[in-house]
């Protein structure tokens, strides 16, 4: 669960210059527990995780928190996001995680906050590893398929046995005994599950919030159920199947009419809020300027892990902490283009009224082999489907206000 509160509108396009990062995603372990048969790190074209270390050295960690901190002071952020990530990164110890999160809130001025958060498969949470991470400012967010075993059967570990057992007892670890160090459940959509069975057996492990993200799929390799099609379309409209979108108005719907917030859902935050004018937060939607940076586990300094998803070395900066600040990173052109807002999309989406709403979807989601990201999503139809539900549900609920 990532994520900096107090994100502001889009800078970059407005003319001021690179957008600063605020949110610093360090991966501690560079190799997972598990074996997830879906996973586009491990499973998918990228391979640069094979010749890198499996943890990061303390050099790494301690240079790395040096460059936040510098980063910070020299943009006088108020608030920064820190994200322990892996692979699975309690592997590296929850000891480590606390004492890189202690370091980077020595080093970073006095006025800005430091939210860390480590997001794991849950598989390893312990009440003694909670126990640590929380007395050192450290919430918990979890990855998991849904709350039931059948929805998890493809997270299994490097012999084929089922997290499920495991997992569903650290998520129940952190909502009985740490619920103030519970982050939320990340779950990534699978339009053949049943989409209320999952939401709500999600609800049962009580989070306090839920991601739901679309696959990492793209114009060259769609996401499961999308047909491959060889241009994108020149503007939204029907067409193209939805599967994505009719499992998510569905949970909206279901979220939406609870009478009550059982869960926070940031997609649907998002788009409430971008629908309504307010600023966004998230890859997934409007056009705010990415704000995120990676440092692997040999200090590289790369993009979001999501790019890995479209080619080999699609994240790559050929910088690192050693040499590199992060204020270099800005200047890259992948970053760049990534801040551009508007500028940056397909021609298609600067046409669209949803424009400002989509955003043109995740970066990811746009590639093709043959042009780039210049391209709207993968999920431009399920988008829309999306999009255009919720606006028709916040009108309603305003004219119902209004009898």
């Amino acid at each position: 669960m990532t994520g900096c509160p107090g994100r502001c509108a889009n800078t970059v396009a407005a003319g001021r210059g690179p957008f600063p990062f605020r949110q610093f995603i360090v991966k501690v372990h560079g190799r997972c527990n598990l074996a997830c048969r879906y996973c586009y790190l491990y499973e998918g074209p990228d391979r640069t995780w094979r010749t890198r270390p499996a943890a990061a050295a303390p050099a790494v960690l301690d240079r790395t928190a040096d460059r936040i901190a510098e980063h910070a002071a020299t943009h006088g952020l108020r608030g920064i996001a820190l994200v322990l990530h892996g692979g699975e990164p309690l592997l590296a110890g929850a000891d480590r995680l606390a004492a890189l999160a202690d370091r980077v809130r020595d080093l970073t001025p006095a006025d800005c906050s430091v939210h860390a958060t480590v997001q794991t498969n849950a598989t390893l949470l312990t009440d003694a590893r909670v126990t640590v991470l929380a007395r050192h400012g450290i919430s918990v967010g979890i990855s998991l398929d849904g709350g039931l075993a059948a929805h998890n059967t493809l997270r299994v570990d490097h012999a084929g046995r089922p997290s499920w057992p495991a997992a569903s007892r650290g998520a129940r670890l952190l909502a009985d005994r740490h619920p103030d160090a519970y982050a939320g459940i990340l779950t990534v959509v699978d339009p053949r599950t049943d989409p209320v069975e999952t939401y709500e057996s999600l609800l049962s492990l009580r989070p306090p919030a839920l991601d739901l993200l679309l696959p990492h799929g793209n114009w060259t390799n769609p996401p499961p159920g999308l047909p491959a099609t060889a241009t994108p379309p020149a503007a939204p409209g029907p067409g193209r199947p939805t599967p994505y979108g009719d499992w998510l108005v569905t949970v909206f719907d279901r979220w939406w009419r609870a009478g009550r917030r059982e869960t926070r859902v940031r997609l649907f935050e998002e788009c409430v809020a971008l629908l309504l004018g307010l600023p966004g937060a998230t890859e997934s939607l409007g056009l705010d300027p990415v704000d995120a940076i990676v440092v692997e586990t040999d200090g590289t300094i790369e993009q979001v892990d999501s790019l890995k998803s479209a080619y080999d070395t699609a994240a790559a900066t050929g910088l690192d902490v050693f040499r590199h600040t992060f204020d270099d990173a800005l200047r890259h052109p992948g970053v760049a283009a990534r801040q551009a807002g508007a500028d940056a999309l397909a021609p298609a989406c600067r046409a669209c009224p949803l424009l400002t709403v989509c955003g043109g979807g995740h970066y990811a989601h746009r590639y093709r082999a043959d042009n780039g990201f210049a391209n709207p999503s993968v999920y431009c139809a399920d988008l829309e489907r999306l999009v255009r539900h919720i606006a028709h549900r916040l009108s309603e609920a305003t004219a119902g206000a209004h009898r």
